[in-house]
Order: C-alpha cells, then sequence, then structure tokens
C-alpha cells in the first residue's frame, strides 16, 4: 500500500512551464477542478489579465464561464476576491489555481472520478488525481489518501474506493481527456529561486487560497505570466460598442485606480458561442474623465531647491517649483460633479401652491394638509413653510411642500422629483449607478421562444471603487461582485426596443446601485436596481432565463417606471 506522496509531489520545476488548473470549492470544503476546456479559457484570461499588470496590484476584471461553457452561463470568477458568483442566486464559492509538472496527470488529461448516489461521476481533486496515477504508475494498486487529507483508500484492481471508518465502497474509475492548458513560470521582481507557496510569491503571484494540506509543494506553486504586449492582435468580427454611463468625475487621476477604455473585457478575443459568428454594434464611446483640481507636473514629486550663495537679506527668494499632490480615490469620490439646482426651487418649478388645503391627508407625513407638515421639524426651509400645501402640476396630487422637500432632499436630489401616489416622474429621474462600462454584441444564435432570430448579449462591467456623496456611505469603498455580467435579449423588433431602453437607463445610472445585496446580504455593492435582465440563455430554471413570453413586456414597464419610455429616444 502507498502511504506517503513520494519526492516528486515537492519537486522543483526544472522546466519554465507548467500545467494550470482551476478548482472550485463546495460547501462541505471539497475541490473540484473545472473542465480541461473550461481550464485553458480561464487560464489564457488569467494571464491576460495578469500580465498586464506583471503581478502587482489587484485585478480589476472577471472571467465568465459561460464562454467556454454555455451550461455555466450563470457563473463568473471574480478575480480580485478568487471567488465563483453565481449572477442569479448570489452564491460565492472559492476557487483556486494549482500548478502541476508536464507529465503530470493533469498534463495528460488523466482524471480519476467516483460514483455519487445519484448515479453522476464525480471527478477528484487534481492533486488527488495525480497522485492516483503516480502510485498507479509505480504497481501501487492500493493507494492510502490519508497523506492528502482523505479517510480513504483506492484499489485500481477493483476500482472501488473504501471510506476506512465505515468500510462503505463506492466505484471508481480513470477517464483521458484533452490535457490541461500549459502555462509560462515567471519569478515576481525581487525574488529568486524557484516559487512557492511563501507570502512573497502568494502576494506576487495572486493564485487564490492555499490550502494548508500543501504548503510548499509542488501543487501549490504559483505561476507568474509572461506580461503581453499593450497592442495585442485578435480577430474582430466587426466593431462594438461601449457606454459610459454619466458625465461625472471619474477615478482616472488617482493612484492605483481602474481606468475605463473600450476594450474587449475579455482580453481582446471577442466571445463565441459554438462556430456562430459573433457582430458587434458600431458606436463607441469613451469613459469621462476628470482632470483634479490645482496644479501638477509630469515630474518627480520632489522639488529641487536652487543652488548658489545664500540669498542676501533683502532680496528677493527664488521661485520653488511645488508639485500639488494628486487627490485621492476619496476625496475625488467626494468631490461631486456638476451642480445641483437648489431643492427648494425643484419643489416650485413641479407644483403649485394651494390657498386653500383639502380636507384630506398628507401621505408623505401621514398629518391632515390642513395642519403642520409632519418634517416641519426635522427639515429647514427659508422660502417654503411649515403648513404650505401645494399639487403636483400633471397629476394633482397634493401634499405639504416642506413634505415634499424632505422627500427630495433624501434621495438623489438629481432635479427629478416623482409623485409618492401615482409615481409619475417630473423631470428626468437619474440613479446611483457607479461608473463602468456597457457593451453589446450580436450573433447567430436562437434563444429558447425566439427561434426566429438570433440573440443580442450586453455585457455589463463595473469596477470596484468609493463611493460618492449620492451612495449609502459617503468616502467608503464598494465591492463589485461577478462582473462582467452577462444578460440576453432576443434580436427582433421588440428586443431591440429594449435594448435601446437599456442604453438610456445605463446612462441615466439606472441598471445598477450601491446598496445590500439580497442574496448574500453583503452591504456597500453593486445591486441590481429593479430592472429585471435575463442572465441565462439556454435555460429557465431559476427564472433569469428563457422561454419567458412576458419577459420584454414587463421589463418595457418596468423601465417605463423609471422614466424610460419610447419618448426618450425619440429626444434621442
Amino acid at each position: 500500500m502507498a502511504m506517503a506522496p513520494g519526492p516528486s509531489l515537492a519537486q522543483v520545476y526544472t522546466s519554465p512551464v507548467a500545467v494550470a488548473v482551476w478548482e472550485w470549492q463546495d460547501g462541505l470544503g471539497t475541490w473540484h477542478p473545472y473542465s480541461a476546456t473550461v481550464c485553458s479559457y480561464i487560464e489564457q484570461q488569467f494571464v491576460q489579465q495578469k500580465g498586464q499588470r506583471f503581478g502587482l496590484g489587484s485585478l480589476a476584471h472577471s472571467i465568465p464561464l459561460g464562454q467556454a461553457d454555455p451550461s455555466l452561463a450563470p457563473y463568473i470568477i471574480d478575480l480580485p476576491s478568487w471567488t465563483q458568483f453565481r449572477q442569479d442566486t448570489g452564491t460565492m464559492r472559492a476557487v483556486r489555481r494549482h500548478l502541476f509538472p508536464q507529465h503530470s496527470a493533469p498534463g495528460r488529461g488523466i482524471v480519476w472520478e467516483w460514483l455519487s448516489d445519484d448515479g453522476s461521476w464525480t471527478a477528484y481533486e487534481a492533486s488527488v488525481c495525480d497522485f492516483l496515477e503516480q502510485q498507479v504508475a509505480r504497481g501501487n494498486h492500493l493507494v492510502d489518501l490519508a497523506p492528502l487529507g482523505y479517510n480513504y483508500t483506492v484499489n485500481y484492481a477493483t476500482h472501488t474506493q473504501t471510506n476506512k471508518t465505515s468500510s462503505f465502497c463506492r466505484s471508481v474509475r480513470r477517464q483521458a481527456g484533452p490535457p490541461y492548458p500549459v502555462t509560462t513560470i515567471i519569478a515576481p521582481p525581487g525574488h529568486t529561486g524557484v516559487a512557492c507557496s511563501c507570502h512573497q510569491c502568494l502576494s506576487g503571484g495572486g493564485t487564490g487560497p492555499v490550502s494548508g494540506r500543501y504548503r510548499h509543494s509542488m501543487t501549490n506553486l504559483p505561476a507568474y505570466p509572461v506580461p503581453q504586449p499593450p497592442h495585442r492582435t485578435a480577430i474582430v468580427f466587426g466593431t462594438h460598442q461601449a457606454f459610459a454611463p454619466y458625465n461625472k468625475p471619474s477615478l482616472s487621476g488617482a493612484r492605483s485606480a481602474p481606468r475605463l477604455n473600450t476594450t474587449n473585457p475579455w482580453g481582446g478575443a471577442p466571445p463565441s458561442l459554438g462556430n456562430q459568428p459573433l457582430y458587434r454594434s458600431s458606436l463607441s464611446h469613451l469613459g469621462p474623465q476628470h482632470q483634479p483640481p490645482g496644479l501638477s507636473t509630469a515630474g518627480g514629486a520632489s522639488a529641487s531647491l536652487p543652488s548658489g550663495p545664500a540669498s542676501s537679506p533683502g532680496s528677493v527668494p527664488a521661485a520653488v517649483p511645488v508639485q500639488m499632490p494628486k487627490p485621492s480615490r476619496v476625496q475625488q469620490a467626494l468631490a461631486g460633479g456638476t451642480p445641483k439646482p437648489e431643492p427648494e426651487q425643484v419643489i416650485k418649478n413641479y407644483t403649485e401652491e394651494l390657498k386653500i388645503a383639502p380636507d384630506e391627508d398628507c401621505i408623505i407625513c401621514m398629518e391632515k394638509l390642513s395642519v403642520v407638515s409632519g418634517y416641519s421639524d426635522v427639515t429647514d426651509s427659508k422660502t417654503i413653510g411649515p403648513v404650505a400645501v401645494g399639487r403636483l402640476v400633471k397629476c394633482s396630487h397634493a401634499f405639504h411642500l416642506l413634505c415634499l422637500l424632505a422627500m427630495y432632499c433624501n434621495g438623489n436630489k438629481d432635479g427629478s422629483l416623482q409623485c409618492p401616489s401615482c409615481k409619475t416622474i417630473y423631470g428626468e429621474k437619474t440613479g446611483t449607478q457607479p461608473q463602468g462600462k456597457m457593451e453589446v454584441f450580436k450573433f447567430q444564435v436562437s434563444l429558447p421562444g425566439h427561434e426566429d432570430c438570433g440573440t443580442i448579449l450586453i455585457v455589463y462591467n463595473i469596477p470596484h471603487g468609493i463611493q460618492g456623496p449620492e451612495h449609502p456611505n459617503p468616502g467608503k469603498p464598494f465591492t463589485a461582485r461577478g462582473f462582467p455580467r452577462q444578460c440576453y435579449l432576443p434580436d427582433n423588433a421588440q428586443g431591440r426596443k429594449v435594448l435601446e431602453l437599456l442604453k438610456v437607463a445605463w446612462k441615466r445610472r439606472l441598471i445598477f446601485t450601491v446598496g445590500t445585496s439580497s442574496t448574500t446580504g453583503e452591504t456597500d455593492t453593486v445591486v441590481w436596481n429593479e430592472i429585471h435582465h435575463k442572465t441565462e440563455m439556454d435555460r429557465n430554471v431559476t427564472g433569469h432565463g428563457y422561454p419567458d413570453p412576458n419577459y420584454l413586456q414587463n421589463v418595457l414597464a418596468e423601465l417605463a417606471a423609471q422614466g424610460v419610455t419610447e419618448d426618450c429616444l425619440e429626444q434621442q
């Protein structure tokens, strides 16, 4: 019986390349490898994104798994947090990346699997597969997995796995498939010798959570991919479209702040489904850029004093060039944008003051309109009195004007007003969506229920950032889990109309907001904002996919509730 891993599990790499295996962790703490095809896609994206920063700083992008396997469309790997994120449920799982020699089991496409209770086959984690393959190659047909943290023995002769405590047996099998991807190993700057799982390698390599079972073993060696040239060449089918949401100062002047661009978030390679052609739309908008206040120079941060004899009394001192420090990300986020109208003036724009109050309640403060506003003790105004009553000019619903002022000041203060009774919108409603990018693609694959047309793919990408004055906790960081997020529409007349209205909603910052996730409970994170999207393409198990014959009508109603209607398209 083989009891302990041989020296090969801790050997030194003699080759500059290794095989990369990506795995996710289930709720019981067990790791499961992605298929070789999916791992190849993940590794390609990881190398491109990692190479752009050469192991320095946090990664700004995520990896949509549906591009490699349509059945994984709901899942995205969020590289900054090393988690797998499910878009429709919000479930997050840890992911990790292991490296193996080219002659290992993953390098040869060998996977060992065990038979589960439901009759499906489940792959062992990659290090177990490699260990089993090594022992079998040495003629050890009874292998104890205790050194790898498992209470099982595997008998190659009978193809069974036995629990050493309960003696329960399961069937196992050895499968040969495509090899896992080969990647390049480069030591990070300042590190000599072989890459390992020490703190410097981990912080520089960013290879995710490391299990204590394999500390300083070959299965934990992080890779440092070759930096990609800035002008990568890729085949592009047409052109693509990117939207910046609003004229707001960006974080482009901040140190280490992510910059917006109109490049493909998947590193230049156009997404594809099977062999179907994919087309991108042609309009492109760069994200808004903001120059920080104050003077700055392109030179170093230190100022050089003039040399020579000391200044005599009464002489004019020489001018010393000084570089003003750049504002921090927090300062820029809190700086605000274009001046907003005075709240009292907004109320007066959309209301008509009544000389005699109607005999009814104000539905904001629940007091009679004939008495003082219930918000008079917490809302100050120099132009609106505590007993002033008015009605909105379109819908004619009446309120205390001070109550409307309090409601407006508690919102986005964007110059628009929404009737709390009938939801009629006055002005142009905008939201608090953080800065990001919206891209649109088209390809010739049909959605279930829309077999007569192709598909529109919308990709939203929002990076982590700092909350602005319009957000719940100004100055605090916010997270953006699961981006880029992919959504689907049928490429027919109604689907294209919905797309155009979604573009308007995106520009008005209405698609997302910063708040608390209803699925994970996480605070200060980017969440959907009451405009439903379809995030699954080929099924509707969770209600977020197709077929759904009522979806397009429902989303049009949701857009209208946000003030986004066909009239907005005529105004463009």
